[in-house]
């Protein structure tokens, strides 16, 4: 085979380098395909702590209600952060999704940015977790693009002070020698801090409104002293919980010589428990809805 001469042969390979570029589009439309951009599709991830009491799941529902209608466009979804609830419900046939379960599907059917929203009253560990759990898809290869997180309902020194407008404006009325007192979950985060900012704003408007936790300080042991120093001798027993749930119905409502009412009567003084989640209540659900407007514009930036 007869060469080229050198100097023919270096023009015809630099012709045909500088029609290389030229030529790729035509020659292969799949590699630019396949660096196209999925479209965006967005939806709402609303994370409860979650409830194993049938008649509780309301309050829930009732919050989801206020978001679909807030976000017509936005397809809502739900997830449980408790495994024991989730736990329980499996077992009785009415199994949840947690929050990275419920943001795996979303990514497999398509979804690209999702803005989940905490249910929860306290940035604690439960808020922690779910900041984690979005932080980690959104960082998968092929996960979801933009994932956000709206604060829970006592987050900033804003959101407290709106939350005890909000409280003060359905409680019970009562009067002299009456009390309301309000029981958190409690955690032995230090997020626990945030029950005591919210019970010094609801001090400033009304001194006869108390917080307590189920599993932390303030306890009720705490709060009965005080309650007798004043002279009270009936107390509001409202959940400070999003639902209604275990907590309210057993270890503040119930029979037992250790639930809050029991304990209560056994110091002198009446209860009555007012079994509503805040859920429930359109005007604290309407905080976490503004919170959850904030997570969709993040999404946005």
């Amino acid at each position: 085979m007869r060469l080229l001469p050198f100097p023919l042969a270096f023009r015809l390979l630099l012709l045909a380098a500088l029609a290389l570029p030229l030529a790729l589009p035509l020659a292969m439309p799949d590699m630019a395909q396949a660096g196209h951009k999925a479209p965006d599709k967005r939806g709402i991830l609303l994370v409860a702590f979650g409830t194993s009491v049938p008649e509780a799941v309301q309050a829930i529902d009732a919050i989801r209600q206020q978001a679909e209608a807030a976000f017509p466009g936005l397809p809502v979804r739900l997830a449980y952060s408790s495994r024991i609830i989730r736990d329980k419900l499996a077992g009785e046939g009415a199994a949840k999704k947690s929050p990275a379960q419920a943001l795996a599907d979303m990514a497999a059917e398509g979804f690209t940015e999702v803005a989940v929203q905490s249910l929860h009253s306290i940035p604690g560990r439960e808020y922690s977790d779910i900041k984690a759990t979005a932080e980690a898809f959104q960082a998968m290869p092929k996960g979801l693009r933009k994932v956000s997180v709206g604060r829970p309902l006592l987050y900033s020194h804003a959101d407290i002070a709106k939350a005890a407008e909000a409280v003060l404006g359905f409680l019970p009325g009562h009067k002299k020698g009456e009390a309301v007192l309000l029981m958190g979950h409690g955690t032995d985060h230090p997020a626990n801090a945030a029950y005591a900012a919210l019970q010094l704003a609801l001090w400033k408007r009304d001194q006869n409104i108390f917080i307590a936790t189920v599993e932390d300080t303030p306890g009720l042991g705490e709060v009965i002293p005080e309650l007798k120093r004043q002279g009270i001798r009936k107390v509001f027993l409202v959940p400070m919980m999003s639902v209604a749930g275990d907590h309210a119905h057993n270890d503040m409502a119930g029979k037992e010589d250790d639930s809050w009412a029991s304990r209560l009567t056994a110091a002198g003084i009446r209860s009555e428990p007012v079994l509503v989640g805040l859920g429930s209540r359109p005007a604290v659900a309407a905080l976490w809805i503004d919170h959850l407007r904030d997570a969709v514009k993040e999404l946005d930036r």
